[in-house]
């Protein structure tokens, strides 16, 4: 056993040794990668904007309605432990799409709820399946060649970023056609028929380790943190760029709603078409990554999300400044997104579930973050609070990266072959 440590070696390289004959990903297959990953991480989303809905409908207190979002963020959470790293122990294709395929029960179930605990089991079985979407990342960049890893990686969580931004918008649409419960009942059909696509599209998919039981493949989280350097530094940034991301689109909806602008929910709902503008643009961040640049283009996207808040502190004065400052943001926090994914995939093969599932365990950390001081700093001083927050996240972000070398280095940890893995060479 043995992995060569290669401290100076571009980020990409150790990948590209991997299975240089590996043919490239279909596109058609890349589509259904993303679209899928889309739609079910837009699940989690979906009541925001319909909560005043759902409390007038069955009788819930505004004051309690929020429960809704919160047991959805806990049990996606939950899921992020307990799922996602299956995918290192058991065939992903039918993993993905049997989560699939009990979410679209579980939004029918939500869409036909009337009382609040049917409502409330709905939410978190759709929470706890829309984890789907982090092993439609894993199992992405599994069946990617390694030179093309990254850009596959970027298109995947491109169609990530677009789904959350726009759920709140196709959930609002809809709503205004039907009400709450056409939100639930179309998302379930879409899930339905995915799930059918997963399964009739993607190919099997061998474990790479066997005979480990599933608590010492939980236990081995951890451990993965210890042994890999890189994996640390890129979950950390993780957690401030989502956090920033969290303080803007957690506040952005209180100050459009006052009087002197006076937005309706529709027009709020519509500034997420900016945020997947630019969040698209940042497809390209993988095809960097997969050429050395990581570093690099981590550190251009820092200061472009420190930069973003100057023209989104505008807010007031010009619309147009605040879609360019929005776009700014989405670009700079999804290139950084992407450029984590892509390098920290391509360390450990093996564990490519349960290090998806560590990574995102510090997005929603930095995401909860960003939330809980978002709305708190507008109640203190306003949007120039909120702003000011922003700047110094991503300065911390920057600071950050200058000081860790901006994770480039590689193969530096303890290297351990994986339980139960056949053969101990490498």
């Amino acid at each position: 056993m043995h992995r060569s440590s290669a401290s100076a070696v571009p980020d990409a390289s150790a990948a590209k040794a991997v299975n240089p004959t590996q043919a490239p990903m279909p596109r058609s297959v890349k589509w259904l990668f993303a679209i899928a990953a889309s739609m079910t991480v837009s699940t989690v989303y979906y009541a925001q904007p319909l909560l005043d809905g759902m409390a007038d409908a069955l009788h819930i207190a505004r004051s309690s309605i929020g429960t809704v979002v919160t047991i959805t963020q806990l049990f996606y959470a939950l899921g992020l432990l307990l799922i996602v790293p299956l995918g290192d122990l058991v065939n992903r294709r039918p993993l993905i799409a049997g989560q699939m395929a009990i979410s679209a029960v579980a939004l029918a179930i939500t869409g036909l709820a009337h009382g609040r605990t049917t409502l409330y089991v709905g939410v978190a079985v759709v929470g706890l399946l829309a984890v789907a979407t982090q092993s439609l990342v894993a199992f992405a960049s599994a069946l990617a060649a390694p030179d093309e890893r990254g850009r596959v990686v970027g298109f995947v969580t491109s169609g990530i970023v677009i789904g959350i931004l726009l759920a709140r918008t196709f959930a609002g649409l809809l709503a205004q056609i039907g009400d709450w419960h056409l939100v639930y009942l179309v998302s379930a059909a879409i899930m339905a028929a995915l799930a059918l696509g997963v399964w009739a599209k993607l190919p099997d998919a061998a474990p790479e380790i066997r005979h480990i039981s599933y608590g010492r493949l939980i236990r081995s989280m951890p451990e993965l943190f210890v042994q890999e350097p890189l994996f640390r530094v890129r979950a950390a940034f993780a957690f401030f760029i989502f956090a920033a991301f969290s303080l803007l689109w957690t506040s952005l909806s209180l100050p459009l709603g006052e009087p002197s602008l006076s937005y309706s929910q529709a027009a709020i709902g519509a500034f997420g078409l900016a945020g997947a503008a630019g969040a698209w643009g940042a497809a390209g961040a993988g095809r960097l990554a997969d050429r050395g640049y990581g570093r690099a283009t981590t550190g251009a996207a820092l200061v472009l999300l420190l930069l973003s808040w100057l023209p989104i502190a505008l807010l007031g004065r010009s619309v147009f400044v605040l879609i360019a400052g929005i776009v700014l943001l989405d670009l700079a926090v999804q290139a950084v997104h992407v450029t984590n994914q892509s390098l920290i995939l391509g360390l450990r093969p093996e564990a490519r579930s349960r290090m998806t599932a560590g990574y995102m365990i510090f997005y929603s950390l930095g995401s909860g973050a960003g939330a809980f001081a978002s709305t708190r700093a507008y109640a203190y001083a306003g949007w120039t609070g909120v702003c000011w927050l922003g700047g110094a996240v991503s300065a911390a972000a920057l600071l950050f990266w200058v000081l860790s070398g901006g994770g480039q280095r590689q193969g530096q940890g303890r290297k351990s072959v994986p339980e139960g893995k056949p053969g101990a060479k490498r």
